[in-house]
């Protein structure tokens, strides 16, 4: 028992010192993206501000087919290669593909333009391109190792659109424009700034060999993930098509701020999970891996509860000077939004499975389920709920997928479920009635405290151990 406590004591600090590098990419780069809401609801009109939130919707669908998904593959790929050839012929595979959809996306992108008069395509097609480049190479560099280099492509990134948005949409108030112009710009630099120092890219790509026999199973486990990818984007981004067409672009605008603010509990939960997706491959086979996999899905759920709970009332007392005046309805919509995060988070940690066993076909029912409910849901609650009927029909939508994951993960790990682990999820339910009733900032910062030191104290005697630990070290 002592071995395999320590076994599992070692992975967790692996997997501690992993959320600290994922960490500082993600904070610093949402910080700076964060720090952007402010002056884009300043200087960008509401429905401009609406109609980029909805091209950024759009490339969010589109990005995955650009990709062929092979941000998740190169990784998955790259991450158990021991031998420099195979790393060499998927990265040459990873290259020739993304060279090969950009034409393609190029040419049906001129053919559309000749037929049509979408605003703003050229530069939409700019950011999903530049959007695709980032995501499979930061990924390149994740599986190849060097994790620096892929917080590095993120801080850089975040940094370039803060600056450039500054001198495009302030300084030269182009607006909408700025606001494409800085996203493509910030991330193709951040790139080729990166891969100039590392210089991974070059070093691995071989044009001259044949990547045939990985792009065979890299294919075979990228391509189920498409259709998963369009069912994953009905469920979780079709509320603006929905908002924009039966409530207008203004409203959309106004929604599309809350869900900037939401993004820091997705960003916490993707440093999470980037960290446990490395390690939960690695240990996917060791013997005792039920038990390492409950004892990090229930200190996820208490992580999830303490972040929800802060995040939401130290928004709420701060609201007023970081969003503009006729933004300020945004945050009615703030505590639904981040409990929705919190259920997709959990969601998110049953995928893993799939990934271990490289068993991505088994996603797409769930997934097809998924939005098959939300597509149902948004068209019977929008009407007569507004913008509250979206946001239900998100938490209805992830709670299915949650209960339909918790069995199907069962062929791949077991999850032991602590009843302690109920205090949080009690919690982030019944914090939702002061954020709506409390008139007070000292109350809500009151009511804050209170919840989240229930949430800590059935785990006191765990937290105090670790702390005595440290301090002894």
């Amino acid at each position: 028992m002592s071995d395999n406590t320590n076994r599992v004591g070692s992975r967790v600090s692996k997997f501690i010192k992993d959320i600290g590098i994922y960490a500082i990419g993600n904070i610093g780069s949402k910080i700076i993206t964060f720090l952007m809401v402010p002056m884009y609801t300043h200087y960008v009109e509401k429905s401009d501000f609406g109609y980029y939130d909805l091209c950024f919707t759009w490339c969010l669908l589109l990005m995955p087919f650009v990709t062929l998904q092979l941000r998740d593959g190169a990784f998955r790929f790259l991450l158990d290669c021991d031998n420099d050839t195979r790393r060499q012929r998927i990265v040459t595979f990873v290259s020739r593909t993304m060279i090969s959809t950009t034409v393609l996306s190029c040419i049906i992108t001129a053919a559309m333009a000749m037929f049509t008069n979408i605003q703003y395509l050229g530069y939409a097609l700019g950011m999903l391109l530049a959007m695709s480049f980032q995501e499979v190479y930061s990924q390149v560099f994740r599986g190849l190792g060097n994790n620096r280099a892929f917080v590095t492509v993120g801080i850089l990134s975040a940094l370039g659109i803060g600056l450039f948005s500054i001198f495009f949409v302030v300084g030269l108030g182009w607006g909408i424009k700025g606001i494409f112009l800085a996203n493509i710009l910030a991330r193709v630099l951040a790139l080729i700034i990166v891969e100039a120092r590392v210089r991974l890219i070059s070093r691995n790509t071989r044009w001259s060999i044949s990547s045939r026999e990985v792009a065979r199973d890299i294919l075979r486990y990228t391509l189920p993930l498409l259709p998963g990818s369009l069912c994953w984007w009905l469920t979780g981004s079709s509320d603006r098509l929905f908002i924009s067409h039966f409530l207008g672009l203004d409203v959309n605008g106004v929604y599309a701020v809350a869900t900037r603010f939401t993004g820091i509990i997705y960003t916490l939960a993707i440093i999470f999970y980037q960290a446990w997706q490395e390690t939960a491959i690695l240990q996917y086979n060791s013997p005792d891996r039920n038990r390492f996999f409950s004892r990090m899905f229930n200190s996820y759920i208490l992580l999830l509860g303490l972040i929800l709970v802060g995040y939401a009332f130290l928004l709420k007392v701060n609201y007023g000077w970081l969003v503009a005046f006729e933004y300020q309805q945004s945050l009615n919509f703030i505590y639904p939004l981040g409990l929705s995060a919190v259920i997709f988070a959990i969601a998110a940690f049953f995928d893993m499975g799939y990934q271990c066993a490289k068993d991505t076909k088994r996603t797409l029912p769930a997934i097809v389920l998924a939005a098959i409910v939300n597509l149902i849901f948004n068209f019977l609650l929008i009407k007569p709920l507004g913008v509250y009927g979206v946001i239900t029909t998100q938490l209805i939508t992830y709670l299915v997928l949650v209960v339909y994951r918790w069995f199907d993960m069962r062929r791949y790990f077991v999850l032991k479920f602590e009843l302690r682990t109920l205090v949080p999820i009690v919690l982030m339910v019944a914090c939702a009635i002061p954020f709506y009733y409390n008139k007070s900032a000292w109350l809500d910062i009151a009511c804050m405290a209170v919840a989240i030191a229930c949430m800590a104290w059935p785990y006191h005697e765990e937290l105090l151990s670790k702390l005595s630990k440290r301090l002894k070290t």
